[in-house]
């Protein structure tokens, strides 16, 4: 019996020796993350360059292992982050401590916070795995304004939120006169719905 079970044994060594080796020279040859991977998070912008986030701090409330933290701050006519009324003047996320559930995602109203497939997050020390707003940001592409720069004329904030920009950033049309010189749509002359 026990000639019977060696026989056995080493059957099941001989077949994985003839097979094909599943490792991958990993730091030459990235393997393909899914599709739906949670990785690293993203602060998106508008297609004009300004920021979607504004500063509800909603992601924050969601998160169960307390690792987000915004501080939000108010636009102005002068300094506009974002198309609303506030911005997050502060947003880091300490992947010290994040789970990668995607509570934070869902929480979000303007969808401004998404997550990549970037899973390259292993820093030399706990401080370098605290992501500051500045590296969460998106990159600016071609035909954005760098923020802090007034919305543009017969852009709302509606429109923003609905994605129903018609003329973004520098892109043509861009030398229209900004938001808080037209007014609102309602003709009333006030910028923002103040008077």
């Amino acid at each position: 019996m026990s000639a019977i079970g060696a026989f056995k044994g080493f059957g099941v060594t001989f077949a994985h020796m003839f097979r094909k080796t599943v490792t991958t020279a990993y730091p030459f040859e990235t393997p393909v993350s899914a599709p739906r991977y949670h990785g690293r998070h993203i602060l998106n912008r508008h297609p004009d360059g300004l920021e979607k986030c504004i500063g509800c701090e909603l992601c924050a409330w969601a998160c169960p292992a307390d690792a987000i933290y915004v501080e939000g701050g108010d636009n102005t006519d002068e300094q506009r982050y974002s198309p609303g009324e506030r911005y997050a003047s502060v947003y880091q996320i300490n992947y010290a401590r994040c789970i990668f559930c995607g509570l934070c995602i869902e929480a979000c109203p303007t969808r401004s916070l998404t997550m990549s497939n970037e899973y390259e997050l292993a820093r030399d020390s706990r401080q370098d795995l605290i992501f500051t707003k500045e590296q969460l940001l998106a990159p600016l592409l071609p035909g954005m304004d760098q923020p802090p720069h007034p919305m543009y004329l017969g852009d709302t904030e509606k429109d923003y939120y609905l994605g129903a920009l018609t003329n973004p950033g520098t892109s043509a049309g861009a030398e229209r006169a900004p938001w808080s010189e037209q007014g609102t749509s309602d003709g009333s002359g006030s910028a923002g719905g103040e008077s």
